[in-house]
């Protein structure tokens, strides 16, 4: 579902950005080595980054910070080759308030005039490159979670007003109401029936760096939701979420094949029913390929409602050969390939 675009003051219904940041997270090289050990490792890894204050002084970050909106940020990372990872708002609309210095010795990220979207994880890591290859130096890393905090814009904004979270009966799932301000208080409501959806802390929690979670989802949980924040002040609504349920188990792709001809040629439909997120590649093998044949080949797909809450993804590839001929005939095949592997399918095309 596509929302309207956000708009740079957007008092009402603020949101969540659609794409969260990745964790950052630093793995001790020996999983067997002493507690004090493990925590002097930690504390090294996360020296590398530190916030610059004013007349050249520098101060360690802790795992999270609260700043009010529209101050400016300037994070330091040492090394001469830096990787920085910050909330995929700030690329999606190219924004130039923020922007990036590699030095002989450090990197700069410099963030102007600060917004509550800007809220999120912000880290850095050093490079080691081999020739062309490079990789991330686990032990050298560093990150800290800063909260933007705003009274007029309690959740995290975010470029739609409507968006849809996917229910999937082997995975949690996040409904990503994040909040600018980590002390307000968070509640999550069913808009039909309308009512407040318990939270027991164990199952559905919630978490002010990722927003309401669910352990484990099931088809009882589906339907629209939105969430309310109170802090100091008259109670936020967040935009609303479409939770569907997925039915299709995971694995090679689940495809089909069919053949049908008709006054604009023969065409032969490869079809998979799959996971709501996940994507579907084709490939084709068919009697005229390596003479160069022309045919036409056609990729699309679309969400369906299989009903009670379930949600399928129908992907379809076409294949159409508009003047069929002797050279045409022959064995046509389909190799669907997703995440967990791939499926071929084939059908034999004759001349009636």
């Amino acid at each position: 579902v596509i929302g309207q675009p956000a708009k740079s003051k957007r008092p009402k219904e603020p949101g969540e950005n659609k794409i969260r940041p990745v964790n950052k997270k630093v793995k001790p090289k020996n999983a067997k080595m002493k507690e004090r050990e493990s925590v002097d490792s930690s504390l090294k890894s996360q020296s590398i980054l530190t916030q610059v204050m004013d007349k050249g002084h520098f101060q360690k970050l802790a795992a999270t910070i609260s700043l009010a909106a529209g101050q400016s940020i300037e994070l330091r990372c040492k090394g001469s080759n830096v990787t920085w990872s910050y909330p995929s708002y700030l690329d999606t609309f190219k924004d130039s308030r923020l922007s990036i210095k590699q030095l002989d010795r450090h990197s700069l990220l410099i963030l102007a005039n600060s917004t509550a979207a800007d809220t999120g994880e912000y880290s850095c890591w050093l490079q080691l490159c081999s020739g062309n290859k490079c990789r991330k130096d686990e032990t050298r890393t560093g990150s800290t979670y800063i909260f933007f905090t705003d009274k007029e814009e309690l959740f995290v904004p975010t470029p739609s007003y409507f968006e849809i979270v996917y229910l999937n009966p082997d995975k949690p799932a996040v409904i990503p109401c994040r909040v600018t301000t980590p002390s307000a208080k968070v509640t999550l409501h069913r808009e039909f029936p309308a009512e407040e959806i318990e939270t027991d802390g164990t199952d559905i929690f919630y978490d002010a760096k990722k927003g309401f979670v669910f352990q484990h989802p099931t088809s009882d949980h589906k339907g629209i939701v939105y969430c309310k924040a109170e802090s100091q002040g008259a109670p936020q609504i967040s935009i609303k979420y479409h939770l569907l349920y997925v039915e299709v188990p995971k694995g090679p792709p689940s495809t089909t094949i069919t053949v049908s001809s008709g006054a604009a040629g023969v065409r032969v439909v490869c079809t998979v029913l799959g996971e709501p997120d996940v994507d579907v590649s084709f490939r084709w093998q068919y009697p005229g390929q390596e003479s160069g044949r022309p045919v036409i080949i056609q990729n699309f797909w679309r969400l369906i409602n299989r009903g009670i809450g379930h949600t399928t993804r129908i992907s379809k590839s076409v294949l159409l050969v508009e003047d069929f001929e002797d050279t045409d005939v022959g064995n046509y095949v389909c190799i669907a390939q997703n995440l967990q592997g791939e499926t071929t399918v084939a059908t034999k095309v004759e001349l009636k």
